[in-house]
């Protein structure tokens, strides 16, 4: 049994996923105690519990001591088995970090599966599906796996509603990358959607978007939604690099005029092109663990990206009680870069994907 402290590092709910996601991939059972013990309101919360849930289910585990507001439950996994699943999340808690809970384990079996998840799809305190559709997937293309998402429905933060489908082909094939250059700067993409508020919100994005970048006029997009089952608004810039895309979003909120929306995700994306990484801070967290999990099947991986948050070392320590690999920070400048190993190297062999 794994022992795991819930309150180390930045103590968030990342603890809890990834620790899912490894005991389902090992099949090592774990204990947590101290769950989001730095958070405001500690303990499991509904999305955090929906996780819980449907890595039990997936995973065929035991589970005890887990309920809402929980600070430490177990969790024992006997067998992943693919196939079809639908998980509600009841709330606009994110689908985006359920389907992340889940992935790596679905991706190793050999069988195919279809998840649907219904919830938030787009919140300000996670990945949007546009990032991990065009971001995060991609990469797991490139070490792999096939996993095809689609979007059925809107679900802003707060009211949520909405759905995702995604289709896994169950081939276990993994392989190392290195991501150590991004290419030449292709081009920049801009869409502002607004769900069940007025379209000139969207354009006013754009228009303050079009003068911040400079870029031409079929660069952007407005998209209107009329299916969501709450009002939203986010902001999404696609940078597309030879060899990278990267994804940054910002939500609009009430009482924050949409030009300041527009200045925030073009901050973001401005400091991103500035430097020379290929991997953004949020990628960088998430490729930690399929990579991890790659390396204790024999592949080396690499990447270059900005400083390491401390979600991001959080995780590496995660990592570390699960898997039997080496991992390494390096910093190269303003930038770093991650290497994950198998422990011992020089034993192990296995193709990598540049």
């Amino acid at each position: 049994m794994i022992h795991i402290d819930g309150s180390y590092g930045e103590g968030g709910g990342q603890i809890v996923r990834s620790s899912l996601s490894l005991s389902l991939v090992t099949g090592k059972p774990f204990t947590i105690a101290g769950v989001r013990a730095r958070r405001r309101k500690p303990g499991l919360q509904q999305q955090h519990l929906a996780a819980v849930r449907a890595a039990a289910r997936v995973g065929n585990a035991e589970v005890r001591g887990a309920e809402l507001g929980s600070t430490r439950f177990s969790f024992q996994p006997q067998s992943v088995r693919p196939g079809d699943y639908t998980f509600r999340i009841g709330t606009a808690g994110s689908t985006m970090l359920v389907l992340e809970t889940l992935l790596p384990a679905l991706i190793w079996e050999n069988g195919p599966s279809a998840v649907c998840l219904e919830g938030g799809t787009h919140n300000p305190f996670a990945p949007p599906y546009d990032f991990i559709a065009n971001t995060y997937l991609p990469v797991l293309q490139r070490m792999g796996s096939r996993v095809t998402p689609r979007l059925e429905r809107y679900g802003f933060y707060p009211v949520g509603g909405g759905r995702v489908a995604v289709s896994v082909d169950g081939t276990p094939l993994m392989r190392g990358i290195r991501l150590l250059e991004r290419g030449d700067f292709a081009d920049g993409r801009v869409r502002a959607v607004v769900a069940n508020l007025p379209e000139h919100i969207a354009r006013r994005e754009c228009d303050a978007l079009a003068r911040l970048s400079g870029w031409a006029e079929d660069c952007f997009q407005v998209e209107q939604v009329t299916q969501a089952h709450g009002p939203g608004n986010v902001v999404l810039i696609e940078l597309h690099f030879a060899e990278m895309t990267e994804t940054i979003a910002a939500f609009g909120r009430k009482g924050v005029p949409a030009e300041e929306v527009a200045r925030e995700a073009w901050l973001e994306a401005e400091a991103f092109m500035a430097s020379d990484a290929p991997v953004g801070t949020h990628l960088a967290d998430q490729l930690m663990l399929p990579m991890a999990i790659a390396a204790s099947h024999g592949c080396s991986s690499a990447y270059r990206t900005l400083p390491l948050s401390e979600h991001s070392r959080t995780h590496l320590a995660v990592i570390d009680q699960f898997l039997d690999v080496q991992t390494s920070v390096e910093q190269d400048g303003s930038e770093c870069v991650v290497t994950i190993s198998p422990r011992d190297e020089g034993r192990h062999t296995g193709p990598s994907a540049a």
